[in-house]
């Protein structure tokens, strides 16, 4: 789906010809909009469609007044995803997993990076409420994009338990937009129109279902 360009060399004199090298299409996720992509339910966050399944609940993450990220809480796992922008040419999750690593270090916790299902991760153990934590770093570099997620709870342990939070990770579309944005700034998310709709009605006093799975969500060993 994505091209590379790249001129063959010509004889001298001859016109240069330009070709472009075709990438071969990915079989799995997390995906870009412009690819195509398999077919399941997904919440449209706007920069962002999130998979959701019965059972699922959902957070969102806010930085003021933006929503930067999501959470999928299913029994006792959480998965925190976020998805920002990315230099055309080369990915940062290498440089991002040398960041988190430090930034665990520094709040006095361990880290080692290990080979997951997305390529290399970070396994970690943060200090929360004096209890060292487990937690996955996960990153995938994506066209123009990256995305970060963070399992923890139960699935960071427990290999089943896991893979459902690492097939919502797998079917996330992520739409990154033309708008020049600077590398690692927020893909900016929005809540769907008719969560919306249905969080006014009820700040209205209004008596309608409790259809709203969003609310502002917890950071989840959050590491800037």
């Amino acid at each position: 789906m994505f091209g590379r360009r790249r001129r063959e060399e010509s004889p001298a004199g001859a016109e240069e010809v330009e070709q472009v090298e075709q990438v071969p299409a990915r079989e799995s996720g997390p995906w870009d909009s412009g690819e195509p992509f398999s077919e399941r339910e997904r919440v449209d966050l706007g920069g962002m469609r999130l998979p959701v399944d019965p059972g699922f609940e959902v957070q969102l993450n806010l930085a003021g007044d933006q929503i930067v990220g999501a959470v999928v809480m299913v029994d006792e796992s959480a998965l925190q995803v976020h998805a920002f922008a990315a230099p055309k040419r080369n990915g940062i999750w290498d440089e991002v997993r040398d960041e988190l690593a430090e930034g665990v270090k520094s709040a006095g916790g361990t880290s080692e990076e290990q080979e997951g299902p997305f390529g290399v991760e970070l396994a970690a153990k943060v200090p929360a409420d004096g209890v060292a934590q487990p937690v996955r770093y996960i990153g995938v570099d994506g066209p123009r994009w990256f995305l970060r997620a963070v399992i923890s709870g139960r699935a960071a342990l427990d290999a089943q338990a896991a893979a459902t939070l690492e097939s919502v990770i797998r079917d996330i579309v992520v739409v990154r937009g033309d708008e020049p944005m600077a590398p690692k700034e927020a893909i900016e998310l929005r809540i769907p129109a008719e969560a919306k709709q249905a969080m006014e009605q009820q700040a209205a006093g209004a008596e309608v279902p409790d259809l709203n799975p969003f609310r502002r969500g917890p950071e989840i060993a959050e590491i800037r």
